[in-house]
C-alpha cells in the first residue's frame, strides 16, 4: 500500500514536471502589432450581399477563360507566362 502511494506520487510529480513552458512569457504578448505602423483604412465599394454574390461567384467559378487549356478558372491560378 505505501509502495502503491509512493508510485502514484512520483508518476503525479513527472508528470507535471515535464510539462514545459509552451507560449514562452506574457511579457511580450502583443509586441509586434503594437510595433506595427497605423495604416488608415481606405473606402472601398460596397460588396454585393445574397442573390447578387452567389450570382458573381457563380459566374467567375464557372466561366472558362481563354489561356488555360479550356480548364474552369481556379481561384488562385497563375498565369501561363509566370509558371515558369
Amino acid at each position: 500500500s505505501t509502495q502503491s502511494t509512493w508510485g502514484h506520487f512520483l508518476s503525479v510529480y513527472f508528470f507535471f514536471a515535464e510539462m514545459g513552458k509552451v507560449h514562452g512569457s506574457l511579457a511580450r504578448a502583443g509586441k509586434v502589432k503594437g510595433q506595427t505602423a497605423k495604416v488608415a483604412k481606405s473606402e472601398k465599394k460596397k460588396q454585393k450581399k445574397g442573390r447578387a454574390k452567389k450570382r458573381l461567384q457563380f459566374c467567375k467559378r464557372s466561366n472558362a477563360p481563354a489561356g488555360f487549356g479550356g480548364k474552369a478558372a481556379q481561384p488562385n491560378k497563375q498565369a501561363p507566362g509566370k509558371l515558369g
